[in-house]
This record gives structure tokens, sequence and C-alpha cells, in this order.
């Protein structure tokens, strides 16, 4: 079958190691499912898989992505959940937790086999695209803003780094739930579409907001971290998921994180559950993934190529 594939991990420039090309259709274990892929999306964890990152090299060649959508082998539609391992269900219960393409086959290709309690049903409402576009970036923002935020209609958020597919999902869900959302990018057009999304306002990076947030939503890491620290308020709630600026800031803001009070929260992925309450939050609100492009499948380069350049708003989804 035809997959885009980690052939060789390079840390300087990760995408001499993908490759396009015929791979072996995955095979029948107990407990697991075949699903045909319809439609799956890039993240960053695809990237950092090219780096090395979570991937070594014993485990080459791995087809990569994360997210997928598609048909099970009795016709359903569904969308996959990609953390494995977490519960025990397919894999033992020793196993312990990765995203899906750490230790097997992903979902760029033809078709992806996953423990049969990862598969959930795909809401009509929803397209493939859009559907691929959840379990992993949209899935961090649910998990960041609901489950560890903790916050509520009318709450004020700040999302740093608008345009990436984690920030961009917390601009909309945030919206869509009663929250007031501000924004945060390097780049003008890329603040005009955070506001269209439903962002209050949105400014530079480092720029003073009109009133301090209860929580902020952090993906970039080191270059916004002081300034999501005191953007808080008092007691306010500071959710990570990711660096991509780097993970050592400068300054740690550690007197004003003890003596406001405020707290730190680390968080990955979701839950099996979230995902399923996303999925109905979506199909009942009409709340929609973003999606800056759609490529078939074997232009995937021109998408990882778009996604390493950060010249993108929103997702990037594979068509097969």
């Amino acid at each position: 079958m035809f997959a885009a594939y980690a052939a060789r991990i390079d840390r300087e420039n990760p995408l001499k190691g993908l490759e396009l090309g015929e791979r072996p259709a995955p095979e029948t274990r107990p407990g697991w499912r075949t699903v045909t892929v319809k439609a799956a999306s890039l993240n960053h964890h695809d990237l950092w898989s090219l780096r090395g990152v979570g991937l070594g090299e014993d485990k080459l060649p791995m087809i990569l992505g994360c997210d997928a959508a598609g048909v099970d082998e009795d016709g359903n539609e569904v969308v996959l959940h990609s953390v494995i391992g977490q519960t025990g269900h397919g894999v033992g219960p020793d196993e312990p937790r990765s995203i899906l393409t750490e230790r097997y086959q992903g979902t760029f290709a033809e078709q992806v086999s996953v423990p049969a309690w990862n598969i959930l049903p795909k809401p009509a409402e929803l397209s493939f695209e859009e559907a691929a576009c959840l379990p992993t970036a949209w899935l961090t923002a649910y998990r960041m803003l609901f489950t560890n935020a903790g916050v509520r209609p009318g709450d004020s958020v700040l999302v740093q780094g608008a345009g990436g597919g984690v920030a961009t999902a917390a601009i909309v869900l945030g919206k869509a739930a009663g929250l007031r959302v501000y924004a945060t990018s390097r780049d003008e057009a890329k603040r005009r579409r955070a506001v269209e999304l439903g962002a209050e306002e949105a400014y530079e990076p480092g720029a003073r907001l009109p009133r301090r947030a209860d929580a902020v939503i952090e993906t970039v890491g080191a270059a916004t971290w002081s300034h999501s620290v005191k953007s808080l308020r008092p007691g306010g709630t500071l959710v990570i998921s990711g660096a991509t600026s780097g993970d050592r800031p400068s300054h740690a803001e550690l007197t004003r994180i003890f003596f406001l009070e405020l707290k730190v929260v680390g968080s990955t992925m979701g839950t099996r559950d979230e995902l399923e309450d996303l999925l109905s939050f979506c199909a009942a609100t009409g709340v929609r993934p973003v999606i800056d492009e759609v490529l078939p499948l074997d232009r995937a380069r021109e998408g990882f190529e778009k996604m390493e350049s950060g010249e993108l708003f929103g997702k990037i989804v594979l068509t097969c």
C-alpha cells in the first residue's frame, strides 16, 4: 500500500528522512482492527518523529501520522484515538502509554491497524477531513481548556501563538464555550484571522492585555513564557502542552508564580472519553476544525514543508 513514512532520522533536516512509496499492509492481530483511511491530518509530532524524538531508529521504517478518519472492516465511518496503551485495551495491561507512531505504524497510508478500543464512531455531521483533524491538536486543546484549565463561560483565556493547530483549536473551542479569548501572533494576518475565528482581540507577543486572564494556553514555550505568566490574574492557571520555541525560558518567573499562587499544569493529548465528548461538541454546536489545506497523500511532502515553515493557519489534511 502507498504510504508516507520515516526512512531515516535527521535531527537537523528532518524532511530528508521522509519517503513516499509502498509499505506492507497491516497484519491481523488479536484485539486490533484495520481501518481504510479516508483522511489524515499532520501534526508537529510528525516532524519531531523525523528528528528522532519519541521514535528510535530501531523502529524504522515507520509510517507517520497519528490522526485519521475512515471506514472500518464492517463499513462503519470511524475516527481513531491515537493514544495507545493507556488503558491496556487491545495491547495488554503492561503496555506503556504512547502516541501511535512511537511504537506502531501510523495513518499516512491507505490502511492502518489499531486496537479496537481506539476506534470511535464518526458523527455524520463531520466530514472525513474535519474528523481527521480532531484526535491530536483539537483533543489537546479541548483537554487544556476544559479539563486542566477548568475555565467556565465568561472566563478570559489568552492563547499564545495563533495559527498553530492547538492554538487555533483553543480559539474556536473557547469562543463556542462562551469564553473571552485573547490571542497573540507575530504575524498580522494571523492576528486578523484569530479575531475572525472568535478571539476578542489579537496582539503582538508580549503586549499588555486589557485584563489579566483566568488561564493561558501555552504551546510556544520559551519565547512567550514570561508573557504568559505575567498575563495571569492571581490564582490563574497556565496550561502548557508544547514548547515549539524551546523549553528553557531565560526567566522562569518563579517569584511571580509563588507570590500570586499561580498554577502551572502540564497537558498531553487527551483521553478516549474526552475525544468522544469533543466529537459530540462539534456535532452539536456546528464547530468545525480550521483546515489550511487538503492535499492527496502523494503530495504529503508539500504539507510537511508548509508545516515546517510555519506558513499555515489551521490543519493540513492528507486524503487517500
